[in-house]
């Protein structure tokens, strides 16, 4: 068995989802999604939609995966409450001890971990586990053995199709430096999206550098079916109802095993950012980045041919009014165009651009396939047969359930019911997605008037469309009561740097640029507790590696949910990285961290809150707002420079670090905000990030003065420590 779920951004979304033949949809609410962009859904909505959906069979799951802050726990808990009370077949939440939470008060809701909470391997699937979780949605990251491992242990969705996050899930943080509109809050401004140079021969012109194609698996679902994933995940709740209608038809035609073809190209024309890319499942392909062009695209359908002043298209296929293009020259686009009729039997391109002859076409808006795509229904089979007989109730009979009217029925004076009376009554399906065929209709001639006719009707259907759609289960309740612990100041001080020596600090932190070289030197002459960093994504067989290395700290320190579990197995304390997005009591309470670093988007004020004898709070050094589990520049591994940093320079001049480091066969990168931090107080212990600075022991000398980091940075910022994000 598997499933294809679609996005739902609206309502329309919803519905054509189901017509096109879903098996479940995902949505989320006015609050706590993360695609707060999205139209998104009130309870009464939401409502509708888990009753019409239940009714045809469909699933419906509710996205509640942002970053949840301590004074909005109340909140959250109760339009988690509200939003299985309404149908939601299950919750989709990102935030994992939060998730346990819910699942040690009210054991029935079902839960689904969120890509955004990063899990990669099988240490993170064993996990969500444990904590209560019935389903993982991966990382787009992971790999094709990993996933096939995680198969084995819990229910695993998977990303086939939609945009990707150039950003390793749930580790983005640009958006929220750059701007202040946290993607872990679901304000994602898509920095990402913008042009970008890097300072590497070739990459100097601006260009999207950090632009990814969308994901497009295709072909290959049936590999992912055969390892064993159950559901296949559509992405695009920013998307239209009929790019959601086209994709689903797409992936159902591809697991029914017949040629999917016609379908691919409606689904070109529908949205196609980039030609498509395998993602990173099998590899880094070629198409993966998308530096020319940053958005839809559509099919190619032919070339420009300029003739007597005029823009013709080169092309076999009929075009009709409504009919939009887009024109790309050498792989850059350079302008839209539209249909405005034909000459000597090619298309006419009507646009203000300058074409030239051998110039691409892509159609873009496809009108009579939208068209198409957007009357698409779909209905419940039913057979009707009834019984109308003076001195009884009537009885009809659905698909075998037997209903009655609620009078006896009286003989005709006048004008005997007959039984294409009841048929054109019954004809009215009204908001019921009922097609009806009719068994056995009798009358002995009794009379019934319309308006009684008219009410049966509406009893009979109503009765067996709630027996259809409405699950049978109490309401549940998640009232939530503050823990009220006492918040108590840590004075400790932890540092991240790529040699520990010479540090003066209570933890040191070591962050290695490539875990294949000697690192034993770069902790011999530190005296403090020595913690290892692992980052937020890791392959089995890369831990399976690093296990060895592991036996030379005290313990890990992790930006991955995934170490939980890898401590425990290798008997070593765990450090709680920024990367959990610890942001409230629940979390505190429930993380299994000897320490916890606070997620660095909550303020001073609310990270006082938290502040516990094992908490630390980011004070000063560089602010990490990316992983990238890729090779921005193309994976050209035998013209590579090799530099460890680089400089990636957006529009407004603004600079931002590129590191690379290298943990398995391929590099991987991490990128830094264009300024240091410098907090000033802190509310918890003080953890230092000097990944990238240098003058590691100024700046932990001079700790607790703020005008001398400042001095000693230049370029900085006060992060999230004043202001709270959004």
């Amino acid at each position: 068995m598997s499933e294809i779920l679609a996005p739902a951004g609206n309502k329309n979304c919803a519905y054509l989802a189901i017509y096109a033949g879903a098996d479940a949809i995902y949505l989320g609410l006015k609050n706590f999604s993360a695609r707060s962009s999205a139209e998104n859904f009130d309870f009464s909505d939401l409502s509708e939609i888990c009753t019409y959906a239940h009714a045809l069979g469909t699933k419906v799951y509710v996205a509640m995966n942002t970053l949840v802050k301590n004074s909005e726990l109340s909140a959250f808990l109760n339009d988690a409450a509200c939003a299985v009370n309404a149908g939601a077949d299950a919750l989709i939440i990102s935030d994992m001890f939060l998730g346990a939470y819910i699942k040690k008060i009210c054991p029935e809701i079902e839960l689904h971990l969120s890509t955004q909470a990063g899990v990669c391997n099988v240490y993170g699937a064993k996990l969500a586990k444990e904590y209560g979780f019935s389903r993982v949605i991966l990382s787009r990251e992971t790999s094709f053995f990993d996933i096939a491992d995680i198969a084995k242990i819990i229910e695993t969705e998977v990303f086939v199709q939609g945009a990707l996050c150039t950003c390793f899930s749930g580790q983005c943080y640009l958006s929220s430096f750059a701007g202040g509109n946290s993607g872990n809050r679901g304000k994602c401004k898509q920095p990402c999206r913008k042009l970008y140079t890097i300072d590497r021969i070739g990459y100097e012109e601006s260009a999207y550098r950090l632009s990814l194609s969308d994901l497009s698996i295709g072909q290959d679902i049936s590999k992912l079916l055969d390892a064993g994933v159950f559901s296949f995940k559509i992405e695009g709740r920013m998307r239209r109802p009929e790019y959601v209608s086209a994709a689903v038809e797409y992936y159902k035609r591809l697991l029914s095993g017949e040629s999917a073809d016609l379908e691919l190209s409606n689904l070109k024309r529908t949205y196609n950012r980039g030609n498509y890319t395998k993602g990173l499942t099998f590899g880094q392909d070629k198409s993966f980045i998308s530096s020319q062009v940053q958005g839809h695209i559509g099919e190619f359908v032919g070339i420009v041919k300029v003739e007597n002043g005029k823009y013709l298209c080169d092309a076999k296929a009929k075009f009709s009014d409504g009919d939009c293009f887009k024109i790309l020259r050498n792989g850059k686009e350079v302008g839209g165009a539209k249909f405005g009729g034909t000459a000597h039997s090619k298309p006419i391109l009507t646009t203000n651009a300058h074409l030239k002859n051998g110039d691409k076409v892509f159609i873009t808006t496809d009108a009579e396939l939208n068209k198409k795509l957007l009357s698409k229904r779909k209905s419940i089979k039913i057979e009707l047969s009834a019984q109308f007989n003076s001195g009884e109730k009537a009885k009809i009979n659905i698909n075998g359930i037997e209903y009655f009217s609620e009078d006896i029925l009286e003989p005709s004076v006048s004008r005997p019911l007959t039984s294409e009376d009841i048929k054109k009554c019954f004809n009215k399906i009204d908001k019921y997605p009922f097609e009806v065929s009719y068994g056995d209709i009798q009358t002995d001639g009794v009379f019934v008037a319309s308006s009684q006719l008219n009410g049966i009707r509406r009893k009979v259907y109503a009765e067996f469309y709630s027996a259809l759609s409405q699950k049978s289960k109490d309401k549940i309740n998640l009232a939530y009561k503050s823990n009220d612990e006492k918040c108590v100041q840590n004075n400790k001080t932890a540092v991240i740097c790529g040699n520990l020596n010479g540090i003066k600090a209570d933890i040191g932190i070591l962050k290695l640029a490539d875990f294949s070289l000697p690192y034993k030197e770069l902790i011999s002459r530190f005296d403090g507790e020595k913690y290892l960093y692992l980052p937020p994504y890791i392959t089995g067989e890369e831990i399976i590696k690093i296990k060895e290395i592991i036996k030379d700290f005290n313990g890990i320190y992790s930006d991955g949910i995934y170490a939980v579990k890898l401590c425990e197995e290798v008997n070593k304390p765990l450090f709680a990285g920024t990367g959990l997005n610890i942001s409230n009591e629940i979390d505190v309470s429930l993380c299994n961290a000897k320490y916890i670093a606070l997620s660095k988007e909550i303020n001073c004020a609310e990270a006082k809150q938290l502040s516990r004898e094992n908490t630390f709070y980011l004070v000063a050094g560089d602010i990490k707002v990316m992983d990238l589990i890729y090779c921005p520049f193309g994976k050209k591994c035998s013209v590579c420079d090799k530099r460890e940093n680089y400089v990636l320079t957006d529009e407004n001049g603004r600079k931002f670090t590129l590191k690379r480091y290298k943990i398995g066969d391929y590099c991987r990168f991490e990128l830094y905000n264009c300024a240091c931090l410098v907090s000033g107080t802190t509310p918890a212990g003080k953890l230092i990030d000097l990944s990238v600075s240098e003058k590691a022991d100024e700046v932990l000398q001079n700790i607790d003065d703020e005008n001398a980091l400042k001095e000693i940075f230049k370029n900085y910022t006060r992060g999230h420590s004043v202001n709270s994000v959004n």
